[in-house]
């Protein structure tokens, strides 16, 4: 019997935990798996003489892109800096075009609009959560410049097309992996697919230094130019062309990278020990009718959940999606709506975007509940979250019909 069904048979018998039972404290939607090797990692560089930028992030640039397999990586302080960064060393801004989902937890593409660019939305496969991939091409202008394809949650993006697509038209591609570190797509990493692609090391993700992010690419000049406007070296500062652009002073401090870096060495082990939590939520998932269960597009190898995200029936609102998350919040489970759409946000109402404008992503996004998804939840919890959430559906009123 493997470990996985020795954990199963021990708590089979055991009823769901009441809320007391689980020691009374709030269960959080993300816990940073650290070590002690973490903590020794991040010590040793608070009792050296360098705290900022320095050798320990470059080391951990170097490790990173060698992790991918890419040439090049440039740290940053977050996934959205990171998008901008290579925004800017792609000189994309005013009067620019990008094409991008406005559906995702992490809002990295907020940087289109922070470059002073426009952003397009496409609407999403209802399926995967990703940019659907045949509404893109009406939306091409002379103004697009690139596409930013989104690994959502997760799930990979699909890759093939969009890269098509983006020959097709010379489009840069830039692909957000801010949400889906370890996933696969036709047997590579996501992070390999973009000309430029980002990451994030923030909560809720696997990789966690508190903030940080890191764009990949193979391309030396996009990769000199991101430097180049993430900060000036005081070796750099009576440069003539490094003193040409203005830097965000966007570099990460030795501190984070030096935690990014023992992490990343054990980034196999976190993303394994969060497949059996993902075990154990399908295993009782599975009883609550009404819900669509994760889904794994054809083309895609694995997919490591950057939350677990539980997608109800139709006959739910997103007003009852909300209350059945204040009723977890009152059993003491943290959980969360998944997406806010970009072009539900006021900031965005700017460029003419309204409610009624993505149906699709609305759709998903109104019956969207990220679930505490971390390695240290327990079985028992589990089974105690999922069987709270289906006592609030009840109290909320709605049926169970599932798409």
């Amino acid at each position: 019997m493997n470990a996985r069904a020795e954990v199963d048979d021990k708590f089979e018998a055991k009823p769901p935990a009441p809320a007391e039972a689980l020691g009374g404290d709030l269960i959080p939607l993300s816990d940073p798996d650290i070590t002690l090797d973490d903590i020794a990692a991040v010590e040793a560089v608070l009792r050296s003489s360098r705290l900022s930028s320095g050798p320990v992030m470059e080391a951990f640039e170097a490790a990173f892109a060698a992790y991918l397999g890419r040439k090049y990586a440039v740290a940053a302080p977050s996934g959205t800096m990171g998008l901008l960064l290579a925004l800017a060393a792609y000189e994309i801004g005013p009067g620019d075009e990008v094409i991008a989902s406005p559906h995702s937890f992490r809002e990295t593409v907020h940087a289109i609009a922070l470059a002073g660019a426009k952003p397009v939305f496409a609407d999403i496969d209802y399926w995967s959560g990703v940019i659907a991939t045949g509404k893109i091409e009406a939306l091409i202008t002379d103004k697009t410049r690139a596409i930013v394809g989104s690994n959502t949650n997760g799930h990979p993006a699909q890759w093939a097309e969009l890269r098509e697509i983006a020959n097709k038209h010379r489009l840069v591609l830039l692909e957000d992996s801010t949400e889906a570190i370890g996933s696969r797509y036709k047997g590579a990493l996501v992070g390999t697919f973009g000309d430029a692609s980002v990451f994030d090391f923030s909560q809720p993700g696997p990789l966690v230094c508190g903030e940080g992010g890191m764009v990949v690419t193979d391309d030396i000049d996009v990769a000199v130019a991101m430097r180049r406007f993430r900060a000036h070296r005081p070796s750099e500062r009576a440069s003539v062309v490094v003193g040409s652009s203005a830097p965000y002073q966007a570099a990460m401090s030795d501190m984070s990278a030096a935690l990014g870096l023992a992490q990343l060495g054990r980034l196999e082990e976190i993303l394994e020990k969060r497949k059996l939590i993902e075990h154990y939520y399908f295993k009782h998932v599975k009883s609550f009718e009404g819900i669509k269960d994760p889904f794994i597009g054809p083309e895609v190898d694995e997919v490591h959940w950057f939350l677990y995200v539980v997608h109800l029936g139709t006959r739910f609102s997103k007003s009852s999606r909300d209350s059945i998350v204040e009723d977890l919040l009152v059993e003491k489970v943290e959980a969360a709506a998944y997406s806010n759409p970009l072009h539900t946000q006021r900031r965005y109402f700017d460029y003419g975007y309204r409610r009624g404008s993505f149906l699709v992503a609305e759709k998903v996004s109104d019956r969207a509940v990220a679930m505490p998804f971390h390695v240290h939840l327990q079985e028992r919890q589990i089974a105690f979250i999922v069987q709270t959430m289906k006592e609030a559906s009840i109290n909320v009123g709605a049926g169970a019909a599932i798409y």
